[in-house]
């Protein structure tokens, strides 16, 4: 299938992006290039702004100029090939307001397409109304976690989530079913961890004194022979934070590939587990007096 070019192009930035991250407002506009290229041009300095390299997290102002590089992208997959996701998120649909909705993200879709994955949730929702051409990520949760997801349709909405979140005025509130008895004396893990690299090219999280620092809240909720039915409250947002506190206290989370026990999981697989026991249960943006909830799947209280 044959790709499509883009020359080098100049942009300037509009009102509508000011204070919006460099990320961000690219990943709006490049449509079709992955995410993962996005961020590979901006950091080999290929991405200017007002003729300098910028980081990701560089917060644009009104008239900059960014000077994007050539690149190519694929043409849009069939219509047919996107039919089921989009059938599943259109079932997911929790809110829906003109500048922005929430879905209930069924487990196993990216946020986003790339890194082998053609179509990812951001993706396909732009393709299920006219209205949502410019949809955007709030916030992420991972491919393997089910939830509270909210999605922007609107610039200006987006701004407002995004320094409510920056001010920490959001209460995100996950369940999850871990590996043995959740002692009810440990209600917060606070760990500094950084993303690594391994040899094999696979990207994970790991404690590190040099990292940036993580804490998560926790709550008992029930206790099983075997696992225990927990709610986090993340007061820090770092990748697969929950995942990484709960595993380091020597209790996984059930069907967790990356952080999990690999011979437990081996074990309820062969039994019929087929997902990881994670869920954004709910999110609360307080300043906004925007709040929802995600009903935590049935499968949980069957392990616990």
């Amino acid at each position: 299938m044959k790709e499509n070019f883009h020359q080098v192009t100049t942009y300037k930035v509009s009102s509508e992006y000011e204070g919006v991250r460099l990320d961000n407002c690219l990943i709006s506009k490049l449509k079709g290039l992955p995410r993962a290229k996005i961020y590979s041009i901006i950091r080999k300095g290929e991405v200017r702004v007002n003729k300098s390299r910028c980081k990701p997290s560089y917060r644009l102002k009104t008239e900059d100029i960014i000077r994007i590089p050539p690149y190519t992208t694929k043409p849009k997959l069939n219509k047919k090939s996107t039919e089921l996701n989009k059938d599943r998120i259109e079932r997911s649909i929790l809110r829906k307001e003109k500048d922005f909705i929430i879905i209930n993200k069924p487990v196993g879709l990216a946020c986003h397409g790339g890194s082998g994955i053609s179509l990812g949730l951001i993706e396909t929702i732009r393709q299920l109304d006219k209205r949502y051409s410019d949809a955007q990520l709030v916030h992420r949760i991972d491919k393997d976690t089910s939830g509270c997801l909210v999605i922007a349709l609107r610039k200006s909405i987006l701004r407002e989530f995004h320094r409510e979140i920056r001010n920490k005025h959001v209460d995100k509130i996950y369940t999850a079913v871990v590996k043995g008895k959740w002692p009810k004396g440990l209600q917060k893990i606070t760990l500094n961890i950084k993303k690594e690299t391994l040899k094999s090219g696979k990207r994970v999280v790991k404690t590190n004194d040099k990292g940036k620092e993580s804490e998560t809240e926790f709550k008992l909720l029930s206790s099983g022979q075997s696992n225990s039915l927990i709610r986090a409250k993340i007061i820090t947002g770092r990748t697969h934070q929950i995942r990484v506190h709960s595993s380091h206290k020597g209790y996984p989370i059930l069907g967790d590939i990356k952080y999990g026990d690999a011979v437990y999981n081996t074990e309820l697989q062969s039994k019929g587990l087929k997902r990881m026991l994670l869920h954004a249960e709910s999110i609360n943006f307080k300043n906004l007096d925007i709040r929802q909830k995600a009903p935590v799947p049935e499968v949980f209280s069957k392990y616990v």
